[in-house]
């Protein structure tokens, strides 16, 4: 079976992080990932070490502010040496500082390699995550995504597949395109039109309109090693957590 990780952020609103842990373990997940406001609130690292130790749990990977990684680069790498993690993603950039065109992208992508070198440097993977706007055309019809992973040719990518969907992709042409790039996924499901509502349109993985039996076959035979589940606003995240592990071991 899949080594399965799941994204703590899709647990943010529920419970101690101690019963997530603990819950995400008992369903089979083997690995967990961060998320940047849960370093902002964490005194303890030895006490989360301890307690992904004790579910049997690895961080191998969080995601991480660009602010955090371009500003305080000491601070990325003790957490990382201290919970174990070898994969750092930067996954998100506000809308007021998205650039307009393919030039600004590209410069962004640059900048994103220059910001992660030392993480590189001292061992880890480093790579940007994506949503939508990666995926919506500029006026000259190239996209976002092209021009970040060009500005930083030795960025990896942590494919989130179904924001790509949301973008209007074919994600299955993206994943053929950056076969070589592509080191992770993100295992979301999105619910039929009209449905799931109070969750922001997304569904437990393996009951929306995603084909994730033919995605988890084409992600593992480009060499993708990482899958994470997540869901953005789940009304109940044990449910969504049950629900996925339950799919991905039925493949």
């Amino acid at each position: 079976m899949t080594k399965l990780s799941y994204q703590l952020y899709s647990s943010r609103n529920f419970g101690p992080l101690a019963d997530t842990l603990k819950m995400v373990a008992d369903l089979g997940y083997a690995q967990v990932e961060g998320y940047g406001a849960l370093y902002a609130t964490l005194d303890d690292l030895d006490g989360l070490k301890g307690a992904l130790a004790a579910n049997s749990l690895h961080m191998k990977s969080g995601h991480f502010s660009l602010d955090m990684v371009e500003n305080d680069v000491d601070a990325v790498l003790n957490i990382a040496r201290t919970l174990d993690v070898t994969d750092v993603y930067v996954p998100h950039l506000a809308a007021d500082q998205r650039p307009s065109d393919a030039v600004g992208w590209l410069a962004f992508g640059e900048r994103l390699g220059r910001a992660g070198a030392p993480l590189v440097d001292a061992g880890l993977r480093f790579g940007w995550h994506n949503h939508d706007f990666e995926f919506t055309a500029l006026p000259d019809g190239s996209f976002p995504i092209e021009a970040i992973l060009a500005g930083g040719p030795d960025l990896s990518f942590e494919f989130d597949v179904a924001w790509a969907v949301r973008g209007g992709q074919d994600p299955v042409a993206w994943i053929d395109r950056y076969a070589d790039r592509i080191s992770a996924a993100h295992v979301k499901d999105i619910a039929p039109e009209g449905e799931c509502a109070d969750e922001e349109g997304w569904a437990d993985v393996g009951t929306g309109t995603m084909d994730w039996t033919g995605l988890m076959t084409r992600l593992k035979a480009i060499g993708c090693d990482l899958f994470v589940a997540e869901h953005d606003n789940p009304s109940d995240d044990a449910r969504f957590a049950r629900r996925t592990v339950e799919f991905i071991k039925s493949l």
